[in-house]
């Protein structure tokens, strides 16, 4: 976490603990149909109660908010998040223990549904689910996301480490190509996916630890672009005490992200390459 992020992160982890939770609880105001869906680790579950605060509280509220976690925490449930179930926020629990529970089992619960995914350890801000379901508006059929990355190759078509795989402006590049990550936010509409995406065996397999690769080459394989949204420059925050453990720290450092890709390219004949290096929606 960042010193500048600090100041920002103390304030509405604040604001958002004095609301008083019967205020949240309930629907009232403005809906949108979708399902907010996510998972979180034993070491942030304390602290998950800021992040569904935080989309308790949208300008436009989701018609469910879904956490999911592993059956062995059941009893685990703090009263933090106790007190906020109700109309829209629920807890679900499944035998997976990977990040890709965060969407696999609303996939199958929410078949029909527009699903957006969140990380369990950023506050959203009001008006992130809107500027999210707006774009899916203007565009049905694409997976949005608010922050991307391209997947680079050298010249001799090999995956270039992770940090390669840079945030520059993505126009004029095949939407096909954009992957999006999950930490600020992932709409999915209904029938993104190639059958494989809830197969348990194959992505542990292949991408144990990057849900998000496993997720864009199931949109891939099933001819789903994806799009980033342009103009929106407001950023998640992280939330105090909740950093300690990434998986994300540890795929960047030991570019597993390249080697997890890589796995799935081989495996699914996925190529997203051409000569100058750039990533390119051709497989």
């Amino acid at each position: 976490m960042k010193v500048k992020e600090i100041p920002p992160s103390l304030y509405h982890t604040l604001k958002l603990r004095a609301i008083p939770a019967h205020k949240l609880r309930h629907k009232t105001g403005k809906e949108i149909p979708v399902i907010v869906s996510l998972t979180t680790i034993p070491f942030r579950l304390n602290k998950l109660h800021i992040v569904i605060r935080s989309i308790l509280v949208q300008e436009t509220r989701p018609q469910k908010i879904v956490l999911w976690l592993h059956e062995s925490l059941k009893n685990q449930i703090p009263d933090s998040l106790k007190v906020l179930e109700g109309d829209i926020f629920e807890v679900r629990f499944s035998t997976l223990d990977c990040p890709h529970l965060k969407l696999v089992e609303s996939l199958k619960s929410f078949p029909d549904k527009v699903i957006v995914t969140c990380d369990d350890d950023f506050i959203y801000p009001k008006d992130w689910l809107m500027t999210l379901y707006d774009e899916h508006l203007k565009k049905p059929g694409t997976v949005v996301a608010i922050t991307t990355r391209l997947i680079r190759y050298d010249r001799e078509g090999n995956v270039l480490p992770y940090k390669n795989w840079n945030y520059k402006d993505v126009s004029g590049i095949d939407e096909k190509a954009i992957l999006p990550i999950g930490s600020s936010g992932v709409l999915y509409p209904p029938d993104s996916f190639h059958p494989s995406v809830t197969d348990e065996k194959l992505f542990l397999k292949l991408s144990p630890k990057a849900d998000d690769l496993w997720f864009k080459a199931m949109s891939l394989l099933n001819d789903t672009p994806s799009v980033k949204v342009r103009g929106y420059n407001k950023e998640v925050i992280p939330i105090i005490g909740t950093q300690g453990v990434s998986l994300k720290k540890q795929n960047i450092r030991q570019d597993k992200n390249r080697e997890q890709w890589q796995a799935l390219a081989d495996y699914f004949g996925i190529t997203l390459f051409k000569d100058n290096g750039q990533a390119e929606g051709m497989f």
